[in-house]
């Protein structure tokens, strides 16, 4: 992994008007969604957190508009680099980038009591063994070896991962300033009358519920979808969405926020319960459907190192595939 090591992450966070008044702990966790609560707490403990004059707080401290807290994380610590031998769907590859279709189900990195059997153990595998070279950059860890942007782990579709430094900068910064382009198929409940439209709603962490996110207006980070309606069927909306930003779940949450959450989506949908009417060859592949109806369809990003625009493409999986046919089917026999 190039040998380098992450170094201790530096945050400034102001606490915004709103959230005057709030318990210091909350109002931080608000202010920067991608800080939970519980790290806040644990942060303030290790004296992690301070003033601008050098104060420790308190996470039962009242928040006050516009007072500035410096926060220092701790790199994550390295866990044991496990390359594993899992089948990579490589769509393509040279010197400094490699694109995968990834399978559903498969985690991008290592996370809470999962280290086995995530999509960088498989990169690991299949970039950095001793018969390979180029392996993976180092700016993303011990843990996130080569990962420029992320995909859900029932997310299925393209994902991008950088094999040296120079690349994952050069990534870095088209992600950053939007100019890399993600275009996802997803099916979502009900009957959009629009045929296409633009959600413009910030997303942070849910208040309540620290695993979901939200539309969170006052102190959520920018968010933007692009949809377009591609067909109906038995009372479902197959659309094209094209993203702006890249925030965490962003078209589950923007979707379910319009009244459209996407079919099958364990945290921000409701389990759907097909209708008697419906033909049991159907019925029995939707209520199968185990996971949210989303695909990273496109992607277009500019080569790092010969600056030409390169668009990848790939088909929606087989399960997806067959839902949407299920779900035309329902249609056929009325």
């Amino acid at each position: 992994m190039n040998g380098h090591s992450t170094p201790c992450e530096s945050r400034l966070i102001t606490i915004p008007a709103p959230l005057a008044g709030e318990r210091l702990d909350r109002a931080l966790a608000q202010a920067d969604p991608e800080l939970s609560r519980a790290a806040i707490q644990r942060l303030l403990k290790e004296g992690a957190v301070t003033r601008l004059d050098g104060s420790l707080p308190q996470a039962d401290d009242k928040a006050v508009a516009g007072e500035s807290f410096q926060i220092r994380i701790p790199a994550p610590q390295p866990i044991a680099a496990r390359p594993e031998a899992i089948p990579l769907d490589v769509v393509y590859e040279d010197d400094d980038i490699i694109v995968i279709n990834k399978p559903a189900g498969l985690a991008v990195h290592a996370g809470a009591g999962r280290v086995d059997g995530v999509l960088v153990n498989a990169l690991l595998h299949h970039c950095g063994g001793p018969e390979r070279t180029g392996g993976l950059s180092g700016i993303g860890g011990a843990i996130r070896p080569g990962i420029v942007h992320r995909l859900d782990m029932e997310t299925s579709g393209l994902l991008v991962a950088a094999k040296n430094d120079r690349a994952h900068l050069h990534l870095a910064d088209q992600f950053a300033a939007h100019t890399a382009a993600r275009r996802y198929l997803a099916v979502v409940r009900g009957l959009l009358s629009a045929t296409h439209g633009t959600i413009d709603a910030p997303i942070g962490r849910h208040p309540r519920e620290r695993q979901k996110m939200a539309v969170e207006p006052r102190h959520g980070r920018a968010a933007i979808t692009h949809w377009q309606r591609q067909e109906t069927c038995a009372g479902f909306t197959v659309v094209a969405c094209r993203l702006e930003t890249g925030r965490t779940h962003q078209i589950r949450v923007h979707m379910a926020h319009l009244g459209h959450p996407l079919l099958g989506d364990p945290l921000y949908a409701r389990p759907f319960h097909p209708p008697s009417t419906w033909p049991e060859e159907s019925r029995a592949v939707v209520t199968a459907f185990r996971r949210q109806a989303l695909h990273a369809a496109q992607l277009t990003i500019l080569h790092p190192t010969r600056l030409q625009e390169m668009i990848f493409s790939v088909d929606p999986p087989e399960d997806l595939q067959t839902l949407l046919a299920a779900l035309r089917e329902v249609d056929a026999k009325k």
